[in-house]
């Protein structure tokens, strides 16, 4: 879908807390503010079509910072409601680096990225052939339970390992932060490890504060 030639030095950025997004996946979005319905307007122009989604956090001054680390989504879908709202789909194309944020006069933000270090990003689906289907499906279920959280359990047995892992990855209620540290995993065998240690802290009663220590 997407070719390293497609990948722009600049891009706008969509800073949304707990929103994850990975390579290959599809994530959803209701747009409403006005910067941001006048960053689809922009975004529909270029070729790329290209939207970068990060994690913000807040920096020791108070100030709003942005993860270094983001992945950048494909508009594939779109639909305008009746009072001018959006619907959107994004599907991930590649993890980036942040080099700097750019100044200008768009109401949203902008930033130089690097796409080095995740041409896997855009490779074919990622195997995990050490991947414990039984043992990580106990644990999903009981952490389920405990949230008081349902699923289509046919759908996830059928689902190939990294729609499995990063669907979950993307949809489990977790905090920003350890949103965070999925998205940086280097493989998809390291980010099912980091989910099963999110789901096992989970269910022992632990926050995300004590998880990222």
């Amino acid at each position: 879908m997407i070719s390293p030639t497609d990948l722009p030095d600049i891009i706008p950025v969509f800073p949304l807390p707990g929103a994850l997004l990975l390579p290959r996946s599809r994530l959803p979005l209701h747009l409403f503010e006005p910067r941001y319905l006048a960053m689809l307007d922009d975004v529909l122009k270029t070729s790329n079509r290209l939207i970068g989604m990060v994690q913000p956090y807040e920096g020791p001054d108070a100030t709003d910072r942005l993860h270094v680390i983001g992945c950048a989504g494909k508009l594939t879908a779109f639909s305008e409601t009746e009072d001018g709202r959006y619907m959107v789909t994004l599907s991930g194309a590649s993890r980036f680096r942040i080099l700097e944020e750019v100044e200008g006069f768009t109401p949203y933000r902008r930033c130089k990225v690097s796409w080095d270090g995740f041409s896997r990003d855009l490779g074919a689906t990622e195997k995990d052939p050490d991947f414990d289907r039984d043992t990580f499906m106990d644990a999903l279920g009981r952490f389920l339970s405990d949230k008081g959280l349902s699923t289509d359990w046919e759908s996830l047995s059928e689902a190939d390992d990294e729609l499995l892992i990063n669907s979950l990855s993307m949809l489990c209620p977790f905090d920003p932060e350890d949103k965070q540290a999925l998205l940086e995993a280097p493989s998809l065998a390291t980010r099912r490890e980091t989910l099963l240690t999110l789901i096992e802290f989970a269910l022992r009663g632990g926050n995300s504060e004590e998880t990222m220590q």
